[in-house]
C-alpha cells in the first residue's frame, strides 16, 4: 500500500510541478492519511539544503499530521506532538535534530526573538514552523512555505514553494 501511495504522490509531483526564476512549486493531493509518507519523503528531497518549513493553513487542516509524517521520514523515534504551549520542541533523529514550532500563541514578535528564534534558525537544523504568519519578518529568505487546504471531499491540498 505504501508503494501505490509513493507512486501516486510521484505522479502528482511530476504533473503539477512548475518553477519560474525565482521558485518551484509542486502540489500533491492527500486523499488518505497514509498519502502523507509519500509527501513527506518527496517534501524532505524537493527542499534539499533549505531545513526551514513553514506550514500554513486553517485550524485542524492537518499540518501537525504532516510534520509528524516528515519526523518519520527524518528518523525521529519520540512521539511528535505539537508545542502549542512550549512553543518548541526539540526531537532527536537519524538525520539530526529536528525543532517544531508552534507560534500560534505568540502575540508579539518580540516573544520569538526572545527565545533565540534566529539561533534554532541559523542552527542548520530541520526547522519545521505553525503558526509562521505570526512572524514572517522574521523568516530567512530560503523558508520553503508548505500550504495546506482541506477540499469538500475532505482530502488536502498540499502547495509548496521552494525558493531556487
Amino acid at each position: 500500500m505504501a508503494v501505490s501511495a509513493w507512486r501516486r504522490c510521484w505522479f502528482l509531483l511530476l504533473f503539477f510541478s512548475r518553477s519560474d526564476d525565482f521558485m518551484k512549486e509542486l502540489v500533491f493531493q492527500a486523499r488518505r492519511l497514509s498519502d502523507l509518507n509519500g509527501i513527506a519523503d518527496n517534501l524532505i528531497k524537493a527542499a534539499g539544503v533549505d531545513k526551514i518549513l513553514a506550514f500554513y493553513g486553517d485550524m485542524g487542516v492537518g499540518k501537525t499530521t504532516l510534520i509528524r509524517s516528515i519526523c518519520r521520514t527524518l528518523g525521529v523515534k519520540t512521539e511528535v506532538t505539537s508545542p502549542t504551549f512550549a512553543i518548541v520542541n526539540e526531537y532527536p533523529g537519524d538525520q539530526g535534530v529536528v525543532f517544531h514550532f508552534d507560534f500560534y500563541r505568540i502575540n508579539k514578535i518580540s516573544e520569538a526573538l526572545d527565545f533565540g528564534i534566529d539561533e534554532y534558525f541559523d542552527s542548520g537544523a530541520w526547522c519545521l514552523i505553525e503558526w509562521p504568519g505570526k512572524i514572517e519578518e522574521l523568516l530567512p529568505a530560503t523558508v520553503v512555505n508548505v500550504h495546506m487546504h482541506e477540499n469538500p471531499d475532505s482530502s488536502r491540498t498540499i502547495r509548496i514553494e521552494i525558493p531556487e
